[in-house]
């Protein structure tokens, strides 16, 4: 979402590294630079007017124009306000602290992703080894239960029986009922939407609230609809006692103005972000490591999160032990990248990466990563058993014919095999560390990181 704004801002930077020293002049301009990029993301005008103003107080201080190097001081600034507009410091985690079924609604206008949000909630709780029940509560859309149930069973996660013409009210009390009686500590509460705001939806979600009193209101908003997004979310808050929000689609092309004007606008922490279309891309909300991809700085941190939650820790310890028995092969170098597919795309993993994202985009006409990967995979699972765990044995002939078998050029399969033996080579070093270093590769509890 925000690699049009990032490239803008690197723009901005740039003109100021090329300043030995800087003066009031070049912040004042670069002010002016900052304000334009971000309007043009569509950001609030009254949260540019504000945020350019504490920036460029900022900037202009001493210790800026002192500093043997300024540009780094106001980037340091940018980030530090960029982090501080979307709630850094504040407390953005899910209050699960009450008497169990603790009850989460969900509320939005139809569209913005709540039933699925739903689903991918109800994942995160499990993980979270927690046990929730979905409660369908939409009872105009009988597509929207019956998804929730779809959900459900992909989940393997229980959805509360409702159907169309019942009391959403009525739907919602009885799910707490059965929740108790049944072992669920958290219900996750799926509300009905409308095309826009009207007075019946806002008296039912607030029934619902008086009903039930859900321990998290999450206003739930489509990150692609920009500050159309950021208006309908001040207009729920007016009338129910939000407690936070959940941006969806945050992977899009939008420019990323809803994100970054929501929580100033509204009061209310972004909580979770939706980063894709699977059911695991749901994420907590960090304000500093969204400022650092916005600046182009990565998100190891995150990056880490994701290979630690990705790898089981069993597959790990299996893993290791083919290591020790037949080294580093094909056929382990296969597996690893069924795990590192796990975690996401390799170009969302890849802008967590400090610098790698931006370098992708300079190469120009080099192969995307997942066609890479694609290929690879091809070719690795058109070999035999034995090629795999010998890669020596593969002859002229072996390669021709394994190359047809993947529909790719004897060349690549030449290729691969010259970045495995480099691979190999590394791994070498890395078992001479011990079995801290190993572990620390396959992102067990040492460290987090996938050798490729």
């Amino acid at each position: 979402m925000f690699d049009t704004l990032s490239d803008k801002l690197d723009s901005v930077f740039k003109k100021l590294r090329g300043h030995g020293k800087l003066t009031e002049q070049h912040i004042k301009e670069t002010m002016r630079e900052i304000r334009l990029v971000l309007l043009e993301a569509d950001v609030n005008f009254k949260v540019v007017k504000s945020f350019v103003s504490r920036v460029g107080e900022r900037a202009a201080g001493q210790e800026v124009l002192k500093s043997l190097t300024p540009a780094q001081q106001v980037i340091k600034v940018v980030r530090e306000e960029l982090a501080e507009l979307m709630g850094e410091g504040e407390d953005n985690s899910l209050d699960l602290a009450a008497r169990p079924p603790v009850p989460l609604m969900l509320c939005g206008l139809q569209g913005a992703g709540k039933t699925t949000t739903c689903g991918k909630l109800a994942l995160k709780m499990r993980r979270d080894k927690r046990n929730p029940l979905l409660v369908p509560a939409d009872v105009y859309r009988p597509a929207a239960i019956e998804q929730l149930k779809t959900l459900g069973r992909q989940l393997n996660i229980e959805v509360f029986d409702s159907h169309a013409g019942q009391d959403p009210v009525d739907i919602c009390t009885r799910a707490r009922e059965y929740a108790e009686l049944n072992g669920f500590d958290t219900l996750i509460l799926d509300t009905a939407g409308r095309l826009h705001i009207d007075e019946e939806l806002m008296g039912e979600l607030k029934r619902i609230v008086a009903n039930v009193a859900p321990q998290e209101i999450l206003f739930v908003a489509d990150a692609m609809t920009g500050q159309d997004a950021v208006t309908v979310a001040k207009s729920f808050d007016e009338q129910l006692p939000l407690t936070g929000v959940v941006l969806t689609k945050l992977d899009g092309d939008a420019r990323g103005g809803a994100a970054l004007s929501i929580r100033a606008v509204t009061g209310k922490p972004i909580k979770l972000v939706g980063m894709g279309e699977k059911l695991d891309a749901l994420e907590q909300f960090h304000p500093d490591r969204m400022a650092q991809r916005i600046l182009g700085m990565g998100d190891v941190l995150s990056l880490i999160e994701k290979a630690q939650s990705a790898v089981d820790e069993e597959d790990a310890a299996k893993m290791e032990q083919a290591l020790r028995k037949d080294g580093f092969t094909l056929e382990t170098f296969l597996e690893q990248m069924q795990m590192v597919k796990k975690m996401g795309s390799i170009d969302s993993l890849l802008k967590m990466i400090p610098g790698a994202g931006k370098a992708m985009k300079q190469a120009k006409g080099m192969q995307l990563p997942e066609e890479e990967l694609k290929k690879i995979e091809a070719i690795i699972r058109s070999m035999t058993k034995k090629e795999r765990l010998d890669h020596k044995i593969l002859n002229g002939s072996r390669r021709l014919r394994i190359a047809n078998g993947s529909g790719t050029r004897v060349q690549d399969v030449n290729q691969l095999l010259k970045r495995f033996v480099e691979a190999q080579k590394m791994m070498k070093k890395m078992q001479k560390m011990g079995p801290k270093g190993l572990k620390g590769m396959l992102g067990g509890r040492g460290g987090g990181q996938l050798p490729f």
